[in-house]
């Protein structure tokens, strides 16, 4: 063998090699990513979070998820809303980033790409304005779902303010929100991302002196109908979407609170 070809061999083993590292570092990282995933985090209200269909529950530092793997989206995303988490600040927009955490796989952002829908935030931005990385950490693509602009921008934007009205009112509520993933959809992208027909939002206060809950469920579609029009008891979310919402609450403080749709207790004003 020349000298010439001595060295063209040994370069392609030493660059083989560094990609075979490369491989296993990337590995390595994903799977301490995804072991991070797992174990939940001190913004998260462990106490409250709701059953999952799917047995893949996701912890980041702000917000807990169940991601479907079937609908490539989360089936609830889950998080605490304190009165000190409310911000005026203004983070720069980032760029949105698949969930390394979600072990079989997050969707791609690209779905979305002139699919004609958002990429709605089930966690929403605005709620996470305490500090720069919670607020970056929203634009994870497992915390997003189709949605129509008129409906994102929309009535599902009046809620998400009114949410924070009542977090300061209360000092603070524990907020679950997503997509019905049932019955026949829509989907988008190369990965067929499902297209939600209904959203819902599930609130708890249990700082105010006496538990109470509020659950909302909206057509996918813009509306100018007060707020109140579209709440129901939270036994009618569970029902459409087989989630537990409440799981660890006292059996009959739980039922009792489930099972009703009244909102006289909550302030709309």
């Amino acid at each position: 063998m020349t000298k010439r070809k001595l060295y063209t061999f040994i370069a392609i083993i030493i660059l083989v090699g560094v990609y075979a590292y490369d491989a296993y570092f990337d590995h390595q990282v994903a799977e301490e990513i995804i072991e991070e995933g797992t174990s939940v985090k001190t913004e998260t209200n462990a106490y409250f979070l709701p059953t999952s269909t799917t047995g893949q529950v996701v912890h980041h530092e702000g917000y807990s998820l169940s991601y479907s793997e079937p609908h490539e989206q989360a089936e609830w995303v889950a998080y605490e809303l304190k009165k000190s988490h409310l911000s005026s600040t203004n983070f720069k927009r980032p760029y949105f980033e698949i969930d390394k955490a979600v072990k079989s796989g997050a969707a791609h952002w690209r779905n979305y790409k002139n699919s004609g829908y958002d990429r709605g935030h089930l966690c929403p931005a605005g709620d996470r304005k305490y500090s720069q990385f919670a607020h970056d950490e929203t634009f994870l693509t497992s915390n997003i779902s189709p949605q129509k602009h008129d409906f994102n921008s929309g009535v599902w934007n009046r809620l998400e303010q009114k949410t924070r009205y009542w977090a300061n009112k209360y000092d603070g509520v524990f907020v679950v929100s997503g997509g019905i993933l049932k019955g026949q959809m829509k989907t988008i992208g190369e990965e067929k991302v499902s297209v939600p027909n209904q959203f819902y939002k599930v609130l708890i206060d249990n700082n105010s002196g006496q538990t109470k809950m509020l659950a909302f469920l909206m057509p996918h579609k813009n509306s100018d109908e007060p707020l109140y029009k579209f709440v129901v008891s939270v036994d009618e979310v569970e029902e459409l979407t087989g989630i537990d919402f409440f799981a660890e609450l006292d059996d009959a403080v739980e039922n009792k609170l489930e099972a009703s749709n009244s909102y006289k207790n909550w302030s709309f004003n």
